[in-house]
């Protein structure tokens, strides 16, 4: 039996080899996973918000784009990943309510911002996503092959897709 952990919002988890790691309820969150096909290494991370320093720092800072990529990356390189081989994925970032149209509150358009910010400033490819939209993601991170399966609910639909 393939073993999953499961992360919670504001909260990230690493591992090596086998199993899963997956995330429930993407909305305007985002998840970011992190990957190296050589070591099979990964971690994945479930962002609430952009940045820290913007929404006060206080806390938890994996509940944070930015400081939780760190402590995300910071993990995966304890692991035996090398920054140079690391391989990005994104998802979520939503927009999950229509009657808020201000910039500053689209909170998912701006965790997705921050994500690809800090992924190029860390020197971390991304090489896939599917974020924005309206609907709620699922995501689970298969360790031994670093492909992430998507279930995606929008409009009544469901969506699953491998990346």
């Amino acid at each position: 039996m393939v073993q999953e952990i499961k992360v919670g919002i504001g909260d990230y988890a690493v591992g090596k080899g086998r199993g899963i790691i997956s995330t429930y309820g993407l909305g305007s969150c985002v998840g970011i996973t992190l990957y190296d096909r050589v070591t099979k290494v990964g971690g994945l991370l479930h962002a609430l918000l952009p940045e820290a320093s913007r929404y006060g720092g206080r806390g938890n800072p994996a509940k944070y784009v930015d400081t939780g990529l760190q402590l995300l990356l910071k993990d995966v390189l304890k692991l035996g990943a090398s920054k140079f081989r690391l391989e990005a994925k994104l998802f979520g970032g939503a927009h999950m309510f229509d009657n808020v149209k201000s910039a500053d509150l689209m909170i998912g358009q701006k965790n997705v911002e921050v994500a690809k910010r800090e992924l190029k400033r860390l020197g971390i490819r991304l090489v896939a996503e599917d974020t924005g939209g309206k609907g709620g993601r699922t995501i689970y991170l298969d360790l031994s092959t670093g492909k992430v399966r998507m279930r995606k609910v929008s409009g009544g639909k469901v969506i699953e897709k491998v990346y």
